[in-house]
């Protein structure tokens, strides 16, 4: 039977003496890590650290205390010194006593959290530091044992990898298939049989006729600024042939784009905020265009003013930053700023089908967008110009209708992922608590 004895990880764990070297001229153009995975790997930086920095020799075993990588540890190997911020420490260890890949994976597990929290009265919020994990008292068997352990981890690693990797790929077929849905739908292929039912139903250009005069109307009320005409559609942006009914068109024509506003420098001014009108960020907006009823911030008579406020049912759009092309459907009224658009409700009632249209063209958006300093944008008449095949306004409820479905039935094949997703973690977590506190309490 395997022994198991109780001792302090600093019995074979030992802090580099000497290797804090604060703001050292010496190192101070020594390459750096920039973080250190959960695998092990070392990921070295271009630029040397200006900050405290801790010296990292051939050898070392250096774990990160903080962030996302929290816990992660490797032994560095290369062939010239390196350095690190404070936020790393540096051992060196007996190797008669301990497997690093075997530690690697008690790091990671349920009961070195616990023991942690207990260390740190109130909760390892922030980092771990050497005085906090040298101090920890563990059951520890043999070395041949840990390696027997070790052996039996990496393989249902492997399993959970294999897992992983699966899900993630049923995700991508997902997200594939609610394209293709979307596909199907504008190319008019989900309502064929509806048409075919149908066949006296209004043509798209009455609608397009109809749209026009409301724009017209609301220029005259000066509810909306004059629209620039948009340019004819030529035959090579006309990718499929029209069923009988439809219409090309420019989403310009359908819909009426209007930025956000927020004029206020520095946009986090808390001068202008804490007051009765919801406001809204890029962050709200998600691809699948999710109903947004809950808000962080609010805004202030100040920052009304420098606002300006959309209807309960506006689409808005991003078209700044990473998250360009998701969308969200306002909840009741809210204020955005000028890296989001939005389409407010109108008296044709057809947002929902405007709401189809920018799904289907999220990823064309994506590739649309042009770099300004740093990150991606979109112009205005980006979307205008969009080309899209417009039904009739009957056969668009069928369609949305048909939509509604197929999108509801990948939403459960998606919480169906999510779950599984969630369960091995939680399995991998369970073979790790059974791993150290079974043989940690039935040994000994």
């Amino acid at each position: 039977m395997a022994t198991w004895k109780k001792v302090r990880v600093g019995d074979f764990l030992f802090e580099r003496e000497g290797r804090y070297k604060p703001n050292s001229q010496e190192i101070a153009e020594l390459p750096r890590i920039d973080k250190i995975d959960f695998s092990g790997n070392f990921h070295i930086a271009n630029k040397p650290s200006k900050t405290d920095m801790i010296l990292i020799k051939t050898g070392d075993l250096v774990i990160s205390g903080i962030n996302v990588a929290k816990g992660a540890l490797g032994v560095y190997h290369g062939q010239e010194d390196v350095t690190a911020t404070i936020h790393y420490s540096s051992y060196t260890f007996d190797e008669s006593v301990i497997s690093v890949e075997y530690f690697k994976r008690f790091l990671k597990s349920p009961l070195f959290i616990q023991l942690l929290k207990e260390q740190v009265k109130g909760g390892i919020k922030t980092e771990i530091k050497p005085k906090h994990l040298l101090s920890l008292e563990i059951m520890l068997p043999e070395k041949q044992e840990q390696l027997v352990i070790l052996k039996r981890f990496q393989c249902i690693e492997n399993e959970h990898k294999e897992l992983k990797s699966e899900l993630t790929h049923q995700q991508t077929l997902l997200k594939k298939l609610r394209q293709q849905i979307l596909q199907e739908a504008i190319e008019g292929k989900l309502t064929a049989d509806w048409r075919s039912q149908n066949p006296d139903v209004e043509p798209a250009s009455k609608l397009l006729k109809r749209i026009a005069i409301e724009k017209a109307q609301l220029v005259k009320a000066k509810k909306i600024k004059p629209q620039k005409p948009l340019p004819p559609i030529t035959d090579e942006e006309k990718p499929f042939e029209l069923p009988k009914g439809w219409e090309w068109c420019r989403l310009g024509d359908y819909a009426f784009f209007e930025r956000g506003k927020f004029s206020i420098r520095p946009r986090n001014d808390p001068t202008c905020f804490g007051g009765e009108y919801p406001f809204i960020q890029i962050g709200s907006l998600n691809e699948s265009g999710s109903l947004i009823n809950d808000f962080k911030q609010t805004l202030n008579e100040k920052g009304f003013a420098a606002s300006k406020l959309f209807e309960k049912g506006t689409i808005a759009v991003a078209i700044v930053g990473g998250t360009i092309g998701n969308l969200g459907i306002l909840g009741c009224d809210m204020c955005f700023p000028d890296s989001m658009v939005g389409v407010r409700p109108n008296p044709m009632k057809n947002q929902k089908f405007i709401w189809a249209l920018l799904r289907y063209f999220y990823p064309v958006i994506k590739k649309a967008a042009y770099q300004m300093a740093g990150q991606p944008n979109i112009k205005l008449p980006t979307l205008n110009n969009l080309v899209c095949a417009l039904p009739p306004r009957e056969e668009q409820a069928a369609m949305l209708s048909k939509i509604d479905k197929l999108l509801a039935l990948c939403d459960q094949l998606e919480s169906q992922i999510t779950q599984n997703q969630t369960h091995a973690e939680q399995l991998m977590q369970a073979v790790l608590k059974e791993a150290f506190n079974h043989n940690s309490e039935s040994t000994g």
